[in-house]
């Protein structure tokens, strides 16, 4: 857990571990309501996605989808979260790896792991839209690009196309 200095927050993440489903929900709908306000907790938000209670998942991910770009020191912790063997695990720590832009470089060979993967669609798409967030410090992911832009599902070819259109030349 990234160090939170908000004790409001450090304590709806610690919620966010009850063995109690509605204090779990309860947790991550207050999260939601603070937007930007929880982005120290995108990491903890992100591996909570694999939470069992679909209450609790739709309130994690409409925190997640209010959050914003995470603090640039969550990278360590998303990386690892992108090879979630949980499709929404990975799916979310895509989406905050790409929405730190160039500053996500360091996360390329994960991203590219996804891409190359034989993972969820959505997954893989979203692995080629953070390649092309991250632009230029990402042009080592141009051979996996141009496979999935010749692939055959139409929305990963777009998006692995605006990546190598992203990367420059």
């Amino acid at each position: 857990m990234t160090n939170l200095p908000d004790p409001e927050t450090a304590r709806l993440v610690e919620e966010l571990a009850s063995p109690d489903p509605g204090a779990r929900a309860a947790a991550a709908e207050a999260l939601c309501h603070a937007g930007e306000a929880a982005r120290p907790a995108a990491a903890t938000l992100v591996a909570a996605c694999a939470d069992g209670d679909e209450t609790v998942r739709e309130w994690i991910v409409a925190a997640l989808e209010e959050l914003g770009p995470p603090a640039e020191t969550d990278l360590g912790a998303l990386v690892p979260l992108v090879g979630s063997p949980e499709p929404l695990v990975a799916y979310w720590a895509a989406t905050l790896v790409g929405r730190q832009g160039s500053a996500a470089a360091p996360a390329v060979d994960a991203l590219v792991a996804r891409l190359e993967g034989a993972g969820p669609i959505d997954v893989r798409q979203r692995a080629a839209w953070a390649l092309g967030q991250i632009g230029a410090p990402a042009a080592k992911a141009r051979p996996a690009l141009e496979a999935a832009a010749g692939g055959d599902d139409p929305r990963l070819a777009r998006l692995a196309s605006e990546a190598l259109a992203a990367l420059g030349s």
